[in-house]
């Protein structure tokens, strides 16, 4: 059934079957297609059926009706004809055979000899749509370049206006897929290495829907690197192509491959073919093709461009959010920061120890900044808070559709960090499956998506850390071993705050300082008795705990000094050291504390849960305040 098909203004998408002898267009609603569009006359063109096919007439228009770009009175319409009328173009169709929208498939790259001799090359340079000066010299031109001339603008208005790299692709191959006869349509970008590829997305008309397309790795890969277009016909007529798994497999008749050139730089290219012997693609296919080709790819690496810069520009604002700097000047930090001063310039892999909250992502930073890696990507993951599935997922990244919810493919943050470091927290804690893998990476610098076949190469430096015993670890079978020997090539372990309490009124400090400013209070400084409180308490937190402590003092506190009231009860109540002198308010309390406990626990017969019933306190909570206040000898008297 012949039928307009709408591609652009209000009724875009629409279908209009042409079942009267008459079809009228206009603004008025007697029309059999009515177009709410004040650039359109009330009756604007008729098209009626005559015994040789159709034919368009203007009706008078006052902003007149045009066919592939050109103005026209009256007109004998052809299939695929593009019929515009005020801010609307409709396709023209005739035949009920047409092929149905392309669906997005997968892409398979196969091995397979080249093309003979006898194919079709066009340089871009010699491509007529893209040189104004050849144009106008072909004047007065054919109804056919003028359709292509339309084509050409039209695709470069619509591929402007997309930001994504995927989105971009999808839209210029059903673009395409338009103006040319093709079956099946690939655009392939350019990896790193030579004559590779990373990126692949494949369109096919039918209802073939999901069955992957095969496409000629060695054809490709010659476009690419000649950045030369070809196009070839009657291809399995040929003994040639007897090894070319891809183009039998396909049934291809007619193949056209053009090279994405921008500033004499090859991006990709853009593969199309049919299997159809009757539909064979001809030189002013290769024209257009190349033509839009050349505009494509200025797009391509636009929205490419604007990618890396908004990954970029999010990894950056992540980085300025966490703090890099490393406080202290005991001697056991002057021996971190020596160490980390050999390690930094080499590109061994580092194993940091130390319990939780010590610095060891800090300490990681620090041998990135110091490092040639320093102007590429630090990226930081907590093998602990992930589950497997989302830890494999966060790290080699997926394809699409490789699991549920896996609706975009995603890169992992092995690929993120390619150039740069890769710092992995808790690594204790991840999977033998993922252990596995990360040793493949290790050994040969090499991965896949999960759900993907193609390996992708990788130069990374990996820093691990943990808190656990992977000595102890591996012999239970928690931990691989060769993994293990390739991640400890260097070790440093960082020393816990009680390990170096001259380093905690400095810490104290610069937080006090930072969440001050942080919360718009004036702080001055911390309070002798408050101090003696810090430097007393153990920190089983390490300096993560102390940074909290004085978060909540800069909240909570009521003068420009940190005070031992502003201080969490557990620092309070800690057993002096030898040598502090704590206030007179403070060590009293701690003192009428004590009486109080070891009165209750005397009542009770030396039962805790009994004294903890007696004193109505939780028993953790009396047995925490046994500890603090250093009770036990007084209790086993």
């Amino acid at each position: 059934m012949p039928r307009l098909i709408a591609l652009s203004g209000p009724l875009k998408g629409g279908v209009f079957e042409l079942v009267e002898a008459e079809f009228s267009i206009g603004r008025e609603g007697v029309n059999q297609l009515c177009l709410n569009d004040l650039s359109v006359s009330r009756r604007h063109c008729l098209i009626k059926q005559e015994d040789e096919g159709y034919r368009l007439s203007d009706l008078g228009s006052f902003n007149g009706t045009f066919v592939n770009g050109l103005a026209v009175k009256d007109r004998a319409l052809e299939h695929g004809d593009r019929i515009g009328i005020g801010d609307s173009t409709f396709l023209f169709l005739v035949r009920d055979e047409e092929a149905p929208p392309p669906s997005l498939v997968p892409v398979e790259l196969d091995e397979g000899k080249g093309l003979s001799q006898d194919t079709v090359r066009l340089r871009q340079e010699d491509v007529l749509y893209l040189q104004p000066e050849k144009v106008l010299a072909a004047l007065p031109a054919s109804a056919r370049m003028a359709r292509d001339l339309n084509a050409l603008l039209m695709i470069s208005t619509a591929i402007n206006s997309i930001k994504g790299v995927e989105p971009l692709q999808r839209r210029l191959l059903e673009l395409i897929f338009e103006i040319v006869p093709a079956e099946r349509g690939a655009i392939l970008l350019a990896g790193a290495g030579a004559g590779d590829f990373h990126s692949f997305i494949g369109w096919r008309r039918g209802a073939e829907g999901d069955q992957p397309m095969r496409v000629s790795r060695t054809i490709a890969r010659r476009v690419l690197r000649d950045g030369v277009a070809i196009l070839s016909n009657n291809i399995l007529e040929r003994e040639t192509f007897g090894a070319a798994d891809s183009l039998v497999i396909e049934q291809t008749s007619s193949l056209l491959v053009v090279p994405l050139i921008v500033y004499q730089k090859v991006l990709g290219v853009l593969y199309l073919s049919t299997s159809d012997p009757v539909v064979l693609f001809d030189e002013d296919h290769l024209q257009l093709a190349t033509a839009v080709a050349g505009v494509a790819a200025v797009a391509l690496q636009n929205a490419q461009q604007m990618e890396w810069l908004e990954n970029e520009n999010e990894r950056l604002h992540a980085e300025i959010n966490i703090e890099h700097n490393m406080v202290g000047e005991s001697a056991r930090m002057r021996d971190v920061l020596q160490f980390i001063g050999k390690v930094a310039p080499k590109d061994s892999t580092v194993m940091i120890r130390g319990e939780s909250g010590t610095g060891k992502e800090l300490a990681a930073r620090a041998m990135h900044l110091n490092s040639t890696r320093a102007g590429k990507p630090f990226v930081a993951i907590n093998c602990a808070v992930l589950t497997e599935t989302l830890l494999e997922s966060e790290l080699f990244g997926h394809e699409k559709g490789s699991f549920t919810g896996a609706v975009v493919q995603k890169k992992g943050k092995l690929e993120v960090a390619d150039g740069g470091t890769v710092f992995l927290d808790e690594i204790g804690e991840m999977s033998p499956l993922l252990q596995a893998k990360l040793l493949r990476v290790l050994q040969e610098h090499e991965f896949e998506r999960v759900g993907g076949t193609r390996p992708i190469k990788v130069d990374i430096r990996l820093i691990a850390a943990t808190n656990r015993d992977l000595e102890e670890a591996i012999k239970t079978g928690g931990f691989r071993a060769d993994l293990y020997y390739r991640l400890n090539v260097v070790s440093l372990t960082m020393p816990p705050l009680r390990d170096r309490r001259e380093d905690i009124p400095l810490l104290a400090s610069y937080f006090a300082t930072k969440y001050g400013q942080k919360c718009n209070r004036l702080v001055r400084g911390i309070s002798p008795e408050a101090r003696a409180c810090l430097r007393d308490y153990d920190w089983p937190g390490n300096v993560r705990e102390l940074e909290n402590a004085i978060e909540r003092a800069v909240v909570l506190g009521s003068s420009d000094l940190i005070r031992p009231e502003d201080l969490p009860e557990a620092v309070v109540e800690t057993e002096p050291h030898a040598g502090s002198t704590p206030t007179r308010y403070h060590e009293a309390v701690k003192e009428a504390k004590k009486q109080v406990i070891l009165k209750a626990v005397e009542q009770a017969g030396g039962n805790y849960t009994e004294a903890a019933r007696l004193l109505d306190v939780h028993g953790n909570y009396l047995h925490r305040l046994i500890r603090n206040l250093n009770l036990k000898p007084s209790l086993k008297k």
